[in-house]
């Protein structure tokens, strides 16, 4: 199963309907929802997985919360599930292996299928479809310790100062560090080496942070991120006092604004996602944008940027979750004939 193509990317994106205006059958459903997890967001996913939770509940649905682990995957072998909401942020969650789990059991779930997860939470192999499909994306290297390690070390120190070094699939900006000084640099990789086996070494990109949310195949309102530190870390994302502001009002003409959805749909489709995903980019001071990253389920805590988005365009956080659970529901139906 190859890498979707990316056909039709430039089709201007329809308006978001209302939720609730079809699919009168998927009102009331048995879902669980899965929170948690093994990987370092762990905490964040659970403040999402609740948020889910709770709209969920008010919706009308039968909820189950369950924080589920590779070591226990009971959660999905309870009978009458109707739908698994995925909200595990990190490895296993957005790697591909739940989703597995879910296509093993018949189960229909929220998000992307598991290629698309492995390849969106691989950020080497993400690049590597942006590249293919010729969308920008900082130039990159990855230092492995299961690989010619002098070699790729090499390529490493090659990019120009300052660079970006990061794991290759982490996410929430956890352990992500930027090098000014190669003593710097060097020591962060060593550093992901002993956590993760592997580090990206990425050129860094001065502009501004800017994000879109997909919501089905629909480009979301443009929301350009302002940290109140050196860059969007964790510590930025999720501490009330940090002094991160998000801005719909970014001066960016109606043409450039456009370009820039179309840039993050044709991400979305390139990868093949579903439901949802979130992509960021680095807008330079040329207007060029430059891809970082997809992640194919975006947080839903009250600093998250899909609620945020949603909210923009006339869904409120349950009006949110209720259109996710329609699509999934519409096409895991058609997909399993059911």
């Amino acid at each position: 199963m190859g890498i979707p193509a990316t056909e039709g990317a430039t089709k201007k994106a329809p308006s978001v309907p209302p939720a609730g205006s079809s699919a009168q059958d998927f009102d009331s459903l048995d879902i669980t929802v899965l929170m948690g997890g093994p990987s370092s967001e762990h905490d964040v996913s659970l403040l999402s997985g609740g948020a889910i939770a709770d709209a969920l509940e008010s919706l009308g649905h039968r909820v189950t919360r369950s924080d589920i682990g590779p070591k226990d995957v009971s959660a999905i072998d309870r009978p009458g599930i109707d739908l698994v909401f995925i909200a595990l942020h990190g490895w296993f969650g957005e790697s591909g292996h739940v989703q597995e789990l879910c296509e093993r059991r018949g189960l229909r779930y929220v998000g992307s299928n598991p290629l698309a997860s492995r390849i969106a939470m691989d950020k080497h192999l993400s690049k590597q479809a942006f590249r293919k499909a010729g969308l920008l994306t900082p130039d990159w290297a990855i230092v492995r310790t299961d690989s010619d390690s002098s070699n790729s070390m090499r390529l490493a120190r090659s990019l120009p100062l300052p660079v970006v070094v990061k794991p290759v699939d982490g996410g929430s900006s956890v352990d992500v560090t930027i090098a000014h000084d190669e003593a710097v640099r060097d020591k962060a990789i060593e550093s992901l080496l002993e956590q993760y086996a592997s580090a990206m070494v990425e050129r860094f990109i001065k502009g501004r942070e800017m994000t879109v949310s997909l919501l089905g195949d629909e480009a979301l309102p443009l929301i350009e991120v302002i940290p109140g530190r050196e860059f969007y870390d964790y510590t930025a994302k999720y501490a009330d006092g940090a002094g991160t502001r998000y801005s719909f009002k970014h001066g960016l003409d109606a043409v450039k604004e456009g370009c820039l959805l179309d840039l993050a749909l044709q991400a979305h489709r390139r990868i093949g996602c579903d439901d949802m995903s979130r992509v960021d980019f680095i807008l330079d001071d040329a207007g060029k944008a430059w891809l970082l990253e997809i992640n194919t389920i975006p947080g839903f805590t009250s600093h998250s940027l899909l609620p945020m988005a949603g909210a923009k365009v006339g869904l409120d956080f349950s009006g949110l979750v209720d259109r996710i659970v329609r699509l999934a529901m519409r096409r895991q139906a058609r997909l399993l004939r059911i």
